[in-house]
């Protein structure tokens, strides 16, 4: 039977983890190691100077005192002695999209898996404030990804950014990472007005070819996102081996 290690950044009693948990049921077999309370916004911060606390709940569900990555690794060093077939992060309360990318603690886990060599998933449930989050109709979503992924035999370095739209899912779109427009939402917490006068940073061109994971859950689109472990600016580093030739020409 397959191995599927689940986690998350929002601890081990969030409602995505349980509910995603439960859809998963019978596809593989399935270890829950998630951090002891919530997590967010801790990108792919490790826990280097003090000891993880380490917790088992019950066989095959653990918490670790520590970063969704720490509980990455942590279950991969210690619990199995054969490696997963698949890491799934979440379901996060809330999307990781654009720039959030980069502070996403659910989605840095997936891409600690995927530095072991393991495919994995970030999988997060976008929502409106006030109404209640269709964890359901995402966690049918993602049985049925994982099981065609299983099914096809899924290896290497693979990271996936599932984001799952608000309001009923009209299809699935292959998504590229857009630009946030906005200045991260935790920074809104502080309540200082400066922060809603920092304007947006410059974004690139994107081809034309791939919509934007914003636009897809816009469209209600599960918007799926693969994501690279090299993140080398090949562009840059051309144009700056070509000015380092120019400068040394020049002496």
């Amino acid at each position: 039977m397959k191995s599927i290690l689940l986690t998350n950044d929002d601890g081990i009693d969030a409602e995505g983890l349980r509910v995603l948990e439960e859809a998963l049921g019978g596809v593989a077999h399935l270890t829950v190691v998630a951090p002891d309370r919530e997590r967010s916004a801790v990108s792919h911060g490790l826990t280097l100077r003090s000891p993880l606390d380490f917790h088992e709940i019950r066989p095959d569900r653990y918490t670790v005192g520590g970063t969704p990555a720490d509980c990455v690794i942590f279950a991969l060093r210690r619990l199995f002695v054969q490696l997963p077939d698949l890491v799934i992060s979440g379901i996060n309360h809330g999307a990781n999209l654009g720039d959030d990318i980069m502070y996403s603690g659910t989605v840095a886990a997936a891409r600690e898996a995927a530095c072991h060599g393991i495919p994995a998933l970030a999988v997060s449930q976008a929502y409106q404030d006030g109404k209640p989050i269709r964890f359901k109709d995402g966690a049918a979503f993602v049985r049925r990804l994982v099981t065609a992924l299983l099914a096809d035999g899924l290896r290497g370095e693979i990271c996936l950014n599932v984001n799952i739209p608000m309001r009923r899912i009209r299809g699935m779109k292959v998504t590229r990472q857009g630009c946030s427009e906005h200045v991260p939402h935790f920074n809104a917490l502080d309540g200082r007005p400066e922060y809603d006068e920092i304007p947006p940073g410059p974004c690139r061109e994107r081809p034309a070819d791939l919509m934007s994971d914003h636009q897809a859950i816009l469209d209600r689109y599960v918007s799926i996102t693969p994501l690279q472990r090299d993140q080398t600016d090949y562009a840059s580093a051309r144009s700056l081996i070509r000015e380092a030739a120019r400068i040394l020409l020049a002496e």
